[in-house]
């Protein structure tokens, strides 16, 4: 790990997402519509692993943990149910090659619910494992909407990610939580002593109700066996002039102003929880020791 002192908010949304990616990613990329900012990738990497080690992403959709830690200098592997992600995870990772990426990256298109079957050379090399849950078989995706075009209604695609039922993506909250909990303890074993999961995520609404998905992926990696370090907050906005720069979508910003006309004020989330934890041999206290060691560096 780098000598940095980490702290515990993070300025990652100073660009769109689609600036961050233009000229390291194929175009294709875009098509996805859950993607990680590769900023929160690139300063998770950085400050959790040094160059050489290896990083694991269990659903890594189009790459962007694998090619983040690619051009890092760190190697990477990774595992996605869908094969069209998959065969565009490997595209990027080449594309990453093409332009002077010094790491290197392998994907396999699967269930990683059984990761340590599907990468059994990997168990207990893995420095990190950095994902993300799902949070539905569709988001917001891209959109058109009557001020865009000057017709009425709103035009959506690229909101879709899977069709596939089996997909984790398409169960209800207690067997999605079930299977990324079997995925945490999966990682667990492709993990080293002292390697670091750091799990981004966020909560969500469904018909109004706030879930609490952070405290629930929370539970479910200590139950897994990880001992919990901390909590970072991830802006998606961005920080300028005194200000917060509005980096949230047309529908966050909808389904706010619909819910403030009905007397409840509800605000568009601009930032992602990470969840950082770490393997030991034996868990102890609350995992604060990792933070204080980083600090002391």
């Amino acid at each position: 790990m780098t000598d940095q002192v980490t702290t515990s908010v993070w300025a990652t949304g100073q660009q769109p997402s689609r600036v961050q990616r233009k000229g390291r990613y194929v175009p294709e990329s875009m098509r996805h519509p859950g993607k990680m900012l590769p900023s929160i990738a690139a300063r998770v990497i950085e400050t959790f692993t040094e160059p050489g080690e290896l990083v694991v992403d269990p659903m890594c959709g189009i790459g962007t943990t694998l090619v983040e830690a690619a051009h890092l200098g760190r190697h990477a592997a990774g595992v996605e149910y869908e094969e069209k992600w998959a065969r565009l995870a490997v595209a990027n990772l080449a594309y990453a090659k093409k332009n002077g990426a010094p790491g290197f990256g392998r994907v396999m298109a699967g269930d990683s619910r059984h990761i340590a079957r599907l990468l059994p050379d990997l168990v207990g090399r893995a420095a990190l494992v950095l994902t993300s849950p799902p949070y539905g078989a569709a988001t917001h995706g891209h959109i058109r909407s009557t001020r865009d075009t000057g017709e009425p209604g709103v035009r959506k695609w690229n909101q879709r990610y899977s069709r596939d039922r089996d997909n984790l993506a398409h169960q209800r909250l207690p067997h999605l939580l079930e299977g990324f909990g079997r995925i945490l303890a999966g990682c667990v074993e492709l993990l080293r002593p002292g390697g670091v999961a750091a799990i981004t995520v966020r909560p969500y609404r469904v018909r109004g109700e706030l879930i609490d998905l952070p405290g629930h992926v929370h539970y479910l990696a200590e139950k897994a066996g990880l001992v919990f370090v901390d909590r970072i907050v991830c802006l998606l906005c961005g920080l300028g002039d005194g200000r917060l720069l509005n980096r949230a979508s047309f529908f966050q910003l909808h389904e706010a102003r619909k819910a403030w006309a009905r007397g409840t004020p509800i605000h568009a989330v601009a930032h992602e929880d990470l969840l950082v934890l770490r393997r030991v041999e034996t868990p102890v206290g609350s995992g604060s020791d990792l933070r204080a060691e980083r600090e002391q560096q």
